[in-house]
C-alpha cells in the first residue's frame, strides 16, 4: 500500500508538476481545486527573480478554463520591470491551454510604521475557537486536507461566516513552503466557507471565475482566518468577499466574482 502524499504537488521538471490526490476539486474530481492551484503559482512566483527590497502586494488570478487534474506547466515572466514597481505574470498551462493567468504587483518596501492604520476588525484568536467540520460537507481532496475552527463571534448563516483553516501539507513535495504560499494557497476557500445557498439542496452552483488578493502586509504562520461575506445579485452574478487574518491580525482582503448557475 503506497504512502499518503504529503504535498499538493510533485515536481516533474524545472517548471512542470503533477497534482496529488489532495489537490482535487470540490465541484468535479477531474479538476484541481483553485486554492492549491493558486498556491503553486505563488510558489513559483516567489522563486522568480527574487529581490529583498520589494514584496508582492496584489495578486489577480484569472480563471481562463478548466484546471484539469493532469500534469501541467507554470511559466513566469516579469512583464513590467522597474526599480520600485514591477508586474509579474504567471501562467498555469494544462493540456496545452492556459487555465489560470496570474498578474502580481510587487512594490518597493519602506518604513511606514508611524502612519500605519488598519480599520478591518480582527477575528477571534484561533485558541478561543472550536473545531468545525461543516467545511467537510464539500467534496474533493483539497477540502479533506483542511482543519477548520469556527469563530464564535460570527454565527454561521447563508452568505456570512468566519472560519480559521490550515493544512499540514507542503505545496510541493520536498520543497519549503513559504507562509505567503501557504496562506494564499487557501484563500480561494472563502467561497465555500459561507455559501449563500446549499449547493446540494438549492439547485444552484456558484463557481468563481477569478480571485483577487490585496495584502496590507506580508502574512505569517500557517493558519488563515477568513471573515467572509457573500452577496448574490438577481441576474446570475455574485461576489464573495473576505477579510484575511493570520495569527498577528488582519493582513489583507480577497474578492471572487461568482457565476450563479441553475443545475439542470
Amino acid at each position: 500500500m503506497s504512502a499518503q502524499p504529503t504535498s499538493y504537488y510533485r515536481r516533474t521538471g524545472e517548471h512542470t508538476f503533477v497534482p496529488t490526490e489532495h489537490a482535487s476539486g470540490a465541484w468535479r474530481d477531474t479538476e484541481q481545486h483553485m486554492a492549491p492551484a493558486s498556491g503553486i503559482l505563488v510558489h513559483e512566483l516567489l522563486r522568480h527573480e527574487p529581490r529583498q527590497d520589494v514584496r508582492f502586494c496584489r495578486f489577480s488570478f484569472e480563471i481562463l478554463g478548466t484546471i484539469h487534474f493532469d500534469e501541467f506547466e507554470v511559466k513566469v515572466q516579469t512583464i513590467r520591470p522597474g526599480r520600485t514597481i514591477e508586474l509579474v505574470q504567471a501562467d498555469l498551462i494544462v493540456q496545452e491551454r492556459t487555465a489560470i493567468r496570474l498578474y502580481a504587483w510587487r512594490l518597493v518596501t519602506a518604513d511606514s510604521t508611524p502612519v500605519a492604520i488598519i480599520h478591518d476588525e480582527p477575528m477571534t484568536p484561533r485558541a478561543d475557537c472550536a473545531t468545525d467540520d461543516e467545511l467537510h460537507e464539500w467534496a474533493g481532496g483539497y477540502i479533506a486536507s483542511l482543519t477548520g475552527l469556527q469563530d464564535p463571534a460570527h454565527q454561521r448563516r447563508p452568505g456570512r461566516n468566519a472560519l480559521w483553516i490550515t493544512n499540514e501539507l507542503d505545496m510541493v513535495e520536498g520543497e519549503p513552503t513559504h507562509p505567503m504560499t501557504k496562506l494564499l494557497g487557501m484563500t480561494d476557500t472563502a467561497n465555500g466557507v459561507a455559501p449563500a445557498m446549499d449547493p446540494n439542496a438549492s439547485g444552484y452552483i456558484f463557481p468563481n471565475i477569478d480571485l483577487q488578493v490585496h495584502l496590507y502586509r506580508e502574512p505569517v504562520g500557517s493558519w488563515l482566518g477568513l471573515d467572509t461575506t457573500v452577496n448574490v445579485g438577481p441576474d446570475g452574478i455574485g461576489l464573495t468577499s473576505a477579510v484575511l487574518n493570520d495569527e498577528d491580525g488582519v493582513f489583507g482582503r480577497t474578492e471572487q466574482i461568482l457565476t450563479i448557475r441553475k443545475v439542470r
